[in-house]
């Protein structure tokens, strides 16, 4: 019944957000982050955050950071586009409504990238929207 982390998406990136405790200074604060796991805690002590990703990320892009007592997790994507339900397996998945409409969001971020002299911030989807990771041939790597 605690909040243990929040988070975002983007196309390449999922982004956690991990109040620290209090008192615990912020150089005790350990973070591993593995391609399909991730782990916080306090030295010496066991992680309390000690989970398997829902899927693989790029490792030697992603990062941690502390700022303001917050511990802020960059999970780089190994595939761009894809739609995470969750960071964690088995943690708080988004409903069938709301993970459509995370994919929608990340469908216009795409088109957005794509196309940046267009503005989609009216654009709406009607119907199923389509995975963003293969509509009209895909995303687009440099």
């Amino acid at each position: 019944g605690q909040k243990v982390f929040e988070w975002d998406q983007s196309l390449e990136e999922v982004n956690m957000y991990i109040e620290l405790p209090k008192n615990v200074p912020t150089k005790l604060i350990q973070c591993v982050i593995q391609a399909g796991h991730v782990e916080v805690g306090i030295r010496g002590h066991p992680p309390y955050l000690n989970h398997d990703l829902m899927h693989p990320v790029k490792t030697d892009s992603s990062f941690w950071t502390i700022e303001d007592g917050e511990l802020h997790i960059t999970l780089q994507k190994r595939e761009k586009g894809k739609t995470w339900a969750s960071p964690i397996k088995g943690q708080g998945s988004l409903d069938p409504y709301a993970a459509d409409q995370e994919q929608k969001r990340l469908m216009l971020q795409r088109f957005q990238e794509e196309n940046p002299g267009f503005d989609f911030s009216q654009a709406q989807f009607s119907g199923t929207c389509p995975d963003p990771r293969t509509f009209m041939g895909g995303i687009h790597t440099d």
